[in-house]
């Protein structure tokens, strides 16, 4: 992709000149299909019955399929791994799988950069940069998805110096709806990149990335309990402005949170990785195993939820370790859940969460799920939750057996009044007329999306509804 390096420059060479008519008129029995079929997301509440199911190998194929929808008037999405609540992978025309559109494409180690296929799973990604002594510079808490899926729905980790991972690309390898292959970044095609960058797909599908990484590097993590009311009195408004990656989680019910620091590692500072049985013991027996059975306990016998919380950053206790970059940064998440996440100004959140505890008061509800804190630096992508502001993150979750409507809508009043956007891949009620005033680029994004893809070729259910001219 331009002005990436080598690895760039190789997919430059390699689309340029490619036309709808020369990519459609390759044979698409090349495109591995399946028959129609079902397939769901990972908390089992969004479902897609599509016309067919193809799995492309390569940017060629995908164009041939999306060509091949075009005659046949159906429409197309690529899923990822199905780690969005929302309907935005679903169709009922073409669903297009990325399971054999993996690896990397060619790595530029002076330069920093890395070219990877869009299904490349974060897991898999980690693995591959570490190969190369390179590492994302943040990631989010789980490492599941596909690159294209996290970044098509504005996947963030914590750290007031750090933008959402869409901020990390160079540059991005698109298949249009008319079936032509183009790359955009910065200094090519700069709006196709701001808009599609964090684009839900409704732009083209994403074949590759080009990624800007930081060398590989150790994190100290700190992980410790901590009090509401002092993290909201400014402790956490301070450490956000001197730790590289904070967070915390506050449980409900409580005064009590799990407050988490990463920082890198400094030379000549200790080593101290986390001993194999306490891993196991925090992370898999207690975060999931202990967690999972708590959350069905709850569930049925909802008035235990309060003294459950109260044990539970107890249970969990103070731990300090190193460890390499993305092995802190995510956790595995074995309990299903459903999730509502919103982007406020970052000095709204001791407001946000103080009304939100009194809110789980008033209404007597039993909540066993932590809600989760964290923060980001602004950006300029046109429908990055981060445009343009510092921006604290405020997620709510329950458990997937248990109804969350009642809270999370109640929950979604009080980040609106406080000037929230809602993460795109997580539950929200916003269509396009409420989202408009809460990006300024948003008719610009619209306005766009009219122009690459006037018969909404990529749009479904949700993407039309979040990303339309608003009425």
């Amino acid at each position: 992709m331009a002005g990436t390096g080598r690895a760039g420059s190789r997919i430059a060479g390699r689309v340029a000149g490619r036309t709808a008519g020369r990519t459609a008129g390759r044979a698409v029995d090349r495109t591995a299909r399946r028959a129609p079929g079902s397939w769901r997301n990972w908390s089992g509440d969004q479902q897609a019955r599509p016309a067919r199911v193809e799995v492309p190998r390569d940017v060629a194929e995908v164009s041939a399929a999306v060509g091949a929808a075009a005659r046949d008037g159906l429409r197309v999405r690529m899923v990822g791994a199905g780690h969005s609540f929302t309907g935005a992978a679903l169709t009922d025309g073409v669903l297009l799988r990325p399971d054999r559109l993996t690896g990397l494409v060619g790595v530029d180690t002076a330069a920093r950069t890395a070219t990877v296929r869009a299904g490349t799973r974060l897991r898999e990604l980690n693995r591959l940069l570490g190969a190369h002594g390179l590492a994302l510079e943040n990631m989010g808490d789980i490492d599941r998805q596909t690159l294209a899926g996290a970044l098509a729905t504005g996947t963030h980790g914590t750290g007031l110096r750090y933008g959402g991972l869409a901020t990390q690309i160079a540059a991005l390898e698109l298949v249009l709806a008319d079936g032509s292959v183009v790359t955009c970044s910065p200094a090519e095609q700069p709006d196709l990149f701001a808009a599609a960058a964090v684009g839900l797909g409704a732009y083209g599908v994403v074949t590759a990335v080009t990624l800007r990484c930081a060398p590989a590097f150790t994190l100290r993590a700190v992980e410790e309990p901590a009090k509401l009311g002092d993290l909201l009195g400014g402790r956490f408004a301070a450490l956000a402005e001197t730790d590289e990656h904070v967070e915390f989680y506050w449980f409900p019910h409580t005064d009590d949170c799990v407050l988490k620091r990463n920082n890198r590692l400094r030379p000549g500072e200790p080593v101290q990785p986390l001993r194999r049985w306490r891993r196991l013991l925090d992370d898999e027996i207690l975060s999931n195993g202990v967690f999972k059975l708590t959350c069905a306990l709850g569930r049925r016998a909802p008035a235990v939820i309060p003294r459950v919380n109260r044990l539970a950053t107890g249970l969990l206790g103070t731990r300090t370790y190193t460890a390499a970059s993305h092995r802190v940064f995510t956790s595995p998440r074995r309990v299903r859940f459903r999730e509502m996440e919103y982007a406020l100004p970052r000095a709204g959140i001791p407001a946000a969460l103080r009304e939100l505890d009194g809110l789980i008061r008033r209404r007597g509800w039993r909540i066993s799920f932590p809600v989760e804190v964290r923060v980001a630096a602004p950006d300029g992508l046109w429908l990055s939750t981060a445009h343009g502001r510092e921006t604290g993150y405020v997620a709510v979750h329950q458990y997937v057996r248990t109804p969350h409507q009642e809270y999370f809508e109640a929950v979604e009043s009080i980040m609106l009044a406080a000037g929230g956007r809602p993460h795109w891949g997580k539950l929200h009620n916003l269509d396009a007329a409420g989202l408009a005033p809460r990006y300024p680029r948003f008719a610009d994004a619209v306005a766009l999306r009219d122009s690459v893809d006037p018969e909404r070729r990529f749009g479904n259910a949700y993407v039309d509804r979040v990303l339309t001219t608003p009425s």
